[in-house]
């Protein structure tokens, strides 16, 4: 029987939501929260700790966190970790990924953890560890939890793990040469599968490559603004500063809507007339002074000190947290189109 390691956040830990999210990691015995059912799912595999960290902590002080977690477990013998599943919550998948590279570079174990493709941990830590493909939200829980605990009794049996897409995980970049009967598949030499593949493509059928190219949409840099003094300049955010009433009902999360609000009047954003409805982040800042996120004060500052010229009567807002890229994409041209239509040269654009 295997022993392992179990990372969550402050929530899944159920130490607290966003308020919690500064948490201090700590080691506690046994399974906490979804570690009870990934337990009970593995067969060969036994959780005997877990470590439990606030997202916030690990995202603002990551080097600090990172050294003091695997400070915890040079006194442990394990010899899998598991983090997450973190569906598509961006924060929770860094952190589930931060600690899963250092934890396998550290003690040379299989490191294994579950997102949804829209997460941006998947992108970053993809090729250092085991990150099987998950829903996107927590009702995926079960699904995804059944899968990292097939995986990793396959570990603990010793048995031949397959090619990332017959065992679920994201492709990790890494070739091996593997004989096809071996993997179920009738042999046939290289040539002929080639042929085939060749004929399906001119015929307009299916057909699955067997060196697939990643695609990467690269966006090519604006050129630098000459004189910021001559342009048009325009407020967009994604931290989801809206009018208290929320017109546009903008989503706290995984949204599909945006808003574009008046502030031709204002020098600066005051509470309560203007909040933020993004679920990502603690808002007692932003509710405070919506101006920490959304930067109207310090542009209008600039304007009257003549560095910059004309700023746009109107500012844009939606919210990135647990948004898809898809998604994301779509608000990002119409927003843009936007922009164009109103003559905007440059944007200030914030997050969180």
């Amino acid at each position: 029987m295997l022993k392992a390691v179990h990372y969550i956040n402050q929530f899944f830990g159920q130490v607290g939501g966003e308020e919690s999210a500064d948490f201090e990691p700590v080691l506690q015995e046994g399974p906490v929260g979804p570690g009870l059912l990934l337990n009970e799912s593995m067969k060969e595999v036994k959780i005997t700790h877990t470590v439990i960290c606030g997202d916030n902590f690990m995202a603002s002080h990551p080097e600090e966190a990172v050294a003091r977690i695997l400070k915890m477990l040079e006194g442990l013998k394990f010899d899998v970790f598991l983090a997450g599943p973190a569906f598509n919550a961006g924060r929770y998948g860094v952190a589930c990924g931060t600690i899963c590279k250092a934890v396998k570079e550290k003690f040379d174990v299989p490191a294994i953890t579950s997102m949804n493709e829209e997460n941006p941990a998947v992108e970053m830590f993809k090729s250092n560890i085991y990150i099987f493909k998950g829903g996107r939200r927590a009702t995926y829980m079960k699904q995804d939890v059944e899968k990292m605990a097939v995986f990793a009794d396959k570990i603990a049996r010793g048995d031949k793990l397959l090619p990332a897409s017959m065992e679920g995980y994201f492709p990790r970049g890494i070739r091996h040469e593997v004989f096809l009967e071996d993997l179920g598949v009738e042999p046939k030499c290289a040539a002929d599968r080639a042929f085939e593949m060749l004929l399906k493509k001119l015929k307009g059928e299916p057909y699955e490559t067997e060196l697939p190219i990643p695609k990467q949409e690269r966006v090519p840099i604006a050129p630098a603004v000459k004189d910021l003094r001559k342009v048009k300049i325009a407020l967009v955010t994604s931290g989801g500063i809206v009018p208290k009433d929320n017109p546009d009902r903008i989503q706290s999360c995984s949204a599909t809507k945006w808003g574009a609000y008046d502030i031709s009047k204002l020098d600066r954003l005051t509470a309560p007339e203007f909040k933020t409805i993004h679920a990502g982040y603690d808002p007692e800042q932003a509710n405070k002074n919506p101006n920490v996120v959304l930067p109207l004060d310090a542009i209008r500052q600039y304007q009257k000190e003549g560095c910059i010229g004309e700023v746009d009567d109107q500012y844009y807002v939606t919210v990135g947290t647990g948004t898809t890229q898809a998604e994301a994409a779509r608000m990002g041209r119409e927003i843009a189109q936007q922009l164009k239509e109103r003559n905007v040269g440059a944007v200030v654009l914030t997050a969180t």
